[in-house]
């Protein structure tokens, strides 16, 4: 579903990627284990456009996404939940959900997903005319992640879903996460800083070190893999 192909990526000269290739499939949790500057967020940028490639090749369905704007990646049914959710803290819930529909005119179709939305995350329903501002972090990712749900990608990018959550909620995160990959048949390519519950959630792995492919197979059999286990799980 998604290829990435000997990708490059350089800030002032400097590689945060050098020669990354993966494939992302669809209906399944991919997860990108690393440490802090592996390139992990770096390679979310790039595939929606955020940041331009030094070399490589990156595809969806066929096509390729290089040069496309952001706005065009959308169009092409990726959408990037960003690390620290970017939401609108003085618009309601509700006004935050719709601008994930912002590309869209099917109206009978966008209520719909803002009832799926609902349907995941009911307090949001509950709650849907409060400003964003006044949720706690964990209901301000679910506001986050509905939004991504209202643009009705084939895709999701998450980054860094459970930073500053209680290991409830990053499992109730998680678990959500999980439910749109199996059950509306989208990919998802999944950076978490928490490795034991991205790879318990994940089908396929990969391993990024200093911009590089360290490691890349399923996601059960990096789990048990001891050097996996030492440095990046802390088992």
């Amino acid at each position: 579903m998604l290829e990435i192909n000997q990708l490059s990526v350089d800030y002032a000269g400097v590689m945060a990627l050098d020669n990354v290739s993966l494939t992302a499939r669809e209906g399944v949790v991919t997860a990108l284990v690393g440490a802090n500057g592996a390139g992990k967020s770096t390679l979310l940028k790039a595939i929606s456009g955020l940041l331009s490639p030094r070399s490589g090749g990156i595809s969806f369905g066929g096509g390729s996404l290089l040069a496309l704007s952001p706005q065009a990646v959308v169009r092409r049914g990726i959408c990037h939940v960003p690390e620290g959710r970017g939401l609108f803290p003085y618009m309601s819930v509700l006004d935050n959900l719709l601008v994930g529909a912002y590309l869209r005119k099917d109206k009978a179709a966008i209520s719909d997903d803002l009832d799926k939305v609902f349907h995941y995350f009911p307090v949001l329903k509950e709650h849907r005319h409060r400003l964003a501002r006044n949720f706690s972090g964990g209901q301000q990712q679910m506001i986050a992640i509905g939004r991504g749900i209202m643009s009705r990608p084939q895709f999701y990018l998450f980054d860094e879903p459970s930073i500053g959550l209680a290991p409830l909620i990053t499992r109730e995160v998680l678990g959500t996460i999980a439910t749109l990959a199996r059950d509306e048949k989208c990919g998802v390519l999944l950076v978490e800083q928490n490795a034991n519950l991205a790879l318990d959630i994940a089908e396929d792995a990969y391993v990024l070190e200093l911009g590089r492919t360290l490691l890349a197979g399923k996601a059960c059999a990096l789990k048990a893999d001891e050097g996996v286990r030492r440095a990046y799980l802390g088992l």
